[in-house]
């Protein structure tokens, strides 16, 4: 196994989904029971059912929104807003928090964020030493890639952000292998050391997060001897993907179930489809059932060329909330997916607003193979009657709207 963190990388991914789910009804249930939250957002569910995905995708989609607006309201008894199951104490060594602010608990477990199968993933071993320039202010991140890299072997060096000149002197004195942090932080490091000689040269390999990756990046990096990968995590569940040798798409972690929802609803996407990143953690400490990240992505086909058999996402593709002021009135992705759920006629819509500000012209776009007369009357009173606003209703082919996740595209001009 010395090319894998475990045997859970390769096992039959009939195996895994099977485990997963017999997996799954207890820690709903165990949402239920420990956290104050999820008796609260899951009353009535058996938890004994929810024994597939088609069960899974039942039950509500909470949201970051949601988690934020429990926390404000528990401030004084609760600062996690009834998500977590644990409060203070030995099981809690750390309270971190992020932009809101949201407060994120940390678990006392080995890896708790489960970060060492992505920094394995992207070459890092056992004796390695690892500068890890995320910040260990108040934010989790640097922790997060801190407890996973001492669960592969490796030692860490807590560089955090900033000082470049004496990060690049413990650079050349130390000789770490590995580099942790943003890839933009990464770049200022080599540019610096290029400018005043600084040697860093005993730096080879990166695992990356907290903004985009492109791939000229990545070039850039390889040209200057640099292997750098990146991993897909929050501070809510964890590791949610990461990038492998292949590098195509990421790789789902074996401690979460994923799904891909359309925008503004729990509803699962076709594979392909773009859709927003719903996760359900396995974590007892902090469970999180069908958590809307945000965020934007979609499944790919087939599996990872090293070997490892779990399903691959193809990374981040944007942000899923495409909430939009339209005539002084807000319009929510929501919104949309329920003016289509009344017309079984409808495969898939998208609402374009055009236009110059002040002036907006609303075009409720519908893919549908079969319009009977008057259908689009209809669907334009249902427009009004759920945002409140005008649109005109136009047909399209099936399969001929944009897959980029999108429900409200603002085409507007701001000039």
């Amino acid at each position: 196994m010395q090319d894998y963190y475990d045997s859970l990388e390769v096992r039959a991914a009939a195996d895994r989904e099977a485990e997963l789910l017999a997996a799954l009804p207890a820690q709903v249930a165990h949402a239920q029971r420990a956290t104050a939250a999820f008796r609260e957002i899951l009353a009535g569910v058996e938890a004994s059912t929810i024994t597939s995905r088609e069960a899974l995708a039942q039950l509500p989609v909470t949201r970051k929104s949601e988690l934020l607006a429990r926390q404000q309201a528990s401030r004084a008894s609760d600062p996690f807003g009834g998500f977590s199951a644990f409060v203070r104490g030995p099981q809690m060594p750390r309270i971190f928090a992020s932009p809101g602010p949201i407060y994120e608990p940390d678990g006392s477990t080995r890896d708790y964020w489960r970060m060492g199968r992505a920094l394995f993933a992207a070459g890092f071993r056992s004796g390695e030493l690892v500068h890890n320039t995320f910040s260990y202010h108040m934010t989790p991140g640097a922790f997060m890639f801190e407890s996973g890299a001492h669960a592969v072997g490796c030692t860490v060096f807590p560089a955090g952000v900033g000082q470049t000149e004496q990060q690049l002197q413990a650079i050349a004195e130390l000789r770490p292998t590995c580099y942790t942090g943003t890839p933009s932080f990464l770049r200022i490091l080599v540019e610096k050391a290029q400018e005043s000689g600084g040697d860093i040269t005993s730096l080879r390999k990166g695992l990356v997060g907290g903004e985009a990756f492109p791939p000229s990046l990545r070039d850039w990096f390889l040209e200057r001897g640099l292997h750098v990968y990146q991993c897909y995590a929050t501070a809510d569940l964890g590791l949610i993907a990461y990038e492998t040798a292949a590098r195509e798409g990421m790789v789902i972690d074996e401690g979460v179930i994923v799904e891909i929802v359309r925008p503004g609803t729990g509803d699962p996407v076709a594979e392909g489809e773009v859709g927003e990143v719903v996760v359900t953690s396995l974590n007892p400490a902090y469970p999180m059932v069908r958590f809307g990240t945000g965020d934007l992505s979609a499944i790919l086909p087939g599996q990872d060329a090293t070997g490892r058999t779990n399903t691959r996402i193809k990374g981040w593709l944007g942000r899923a909330d495409q909430t939009t002021k339209i005539r002084g009135m807000f319009v929510h992705p929501g919104q949309v997916a329920a003016i289509a759920r009344r017309f079984p006629e409808i495969v898939k819509a998208r609402l374009v607003v055009s236009g110059e500000m002040a002036n907006d012209v609303m075009t409720f776009k519908v893919e549908t193979a079969a319009s009977p007369q008057g259908l689009d009357a209809r669907i334009g009173d249902a427009v009004r009657d759920v945002t409140k606003l005008r649109a005109e209703v136009q047909f399209v082919q099936p399969g001929s709207l944009p897959n980029d996740g999108k429900v409200i595209e603002d085409a507007r001009s701001y000039k």
